[in-house]
């Protein structure tokens, strides 16, 4: 049953505000993922940041001391990636946001710089969702352009405090147009049910781990997850309460899953 952590045979965890921030690892973070390969509990890491490839993703945290390879990591832009090619072949993409370094994901797909498209994407909110930007967007939306979004997150983490991310733009933009977006990373089912897949054990023997109460813990919860919330990244206590729901397990960080795992 969901929430007994005795009978959990794989891990899906969160990567922004988990292992790290601002791709700075978090205390005690690469150690909980050692553990969990010393003792052959399969994990992947499942996240919404869509400003880096997979290979890079990575890369980066092999630098910061984590044993992780990228068929490991779990990208909503690769997913996004994927979702485009089998559902609009061809198209021409506009996309919101920074795309240099996840080309490596949207191969396949036909990026548009502006002028006409097929397909309005939504990345993680960054310097390009500029006025102009957004407006061009939207007047795509209106003449019949589809609305995809690699995430819609409200908020992430990062040494200047929380920002802004692609949730916000994304109901602006549903709402003027009168569209309704299809996202792909979290909280959408599809994207944990990938996951849970590559870990090869049933979805009610796997835990979920992050710092996002609704988008990570009680999308994970619906799906017959145990949820687990960590008390790092963009985690604030009180906020949480306003989601109406509850994590199985609250732990103060990531270097606490062992000991929780064990008990």
């Amino acid at each position: 049953m969901a929430g007994e952590l005795a009978d959990v045979e794989g891990v899906l965890l969160d990567m922004d505000g988990v292992l790290t921030v601002s791709w700075r690892p978090i205390p005690g973070a690469a150690d909980a993922v050692s553990w969990l390969r010393t003792n052959e509990i399969p994990f992947r890491l499942i996240t919404n940041t869509t400003m880096l490839s997979r290979t890079r993703l990575a890369a980066i945290l092999r630098e910061g001391g984590f044993d992780v390879d990228r068929e490991e990591v779990l990208s909503a832009a690769a997913a996004t990636g994927a979702h485009l090619r089998e559902r609009h072949p061809g198209a021409r993409c506009y996309v919101l946001g920074e795309t240099d370094d996840i080309l490596e994901d949207l191969q396949g797909v036909t990026i548009a710089q502006d002028g006409s498209a097929d397909v309005v994407v939504v990345a993680g909110a960054d310097d390009r969702f500029t006025f102009a930007n957004l407006n061009h967007a939207l007047n795509l939306l209106v003449g019949g352009a589809a609305l995809v979004a690699m995430q819609r997150n409200l908020t992430w983490l990062t040494d200047e405090g929380l920002k802004f991310d692609a949730g916000p733009y994304v109901d602006a933009l549903e709402r003027a147009a009168g569209v309704r977006a299809v996202v792909v990373g979290k909280p959408e089912p599809a994207f944990f049910r990938q996951g849970v897949e590559t870990l090869g054990v049933p979805i009610e023997r796997v835990a979920m781990v992050g710092d996002d109460l609704a988008y990570d813990v009680m999308a994970a919860q619906s799906l017959g997850m145990a949820g687990i919330l960590v008390r790092s990244g963009k985690f604030r206590p009180g906020v949480d309460d306003r989601e109406g729901g509850a994590p199985d397990h609250v732990i103060g960080s990531v270097a606490e899953l062992p000991a929780l795992l064990r008990s």
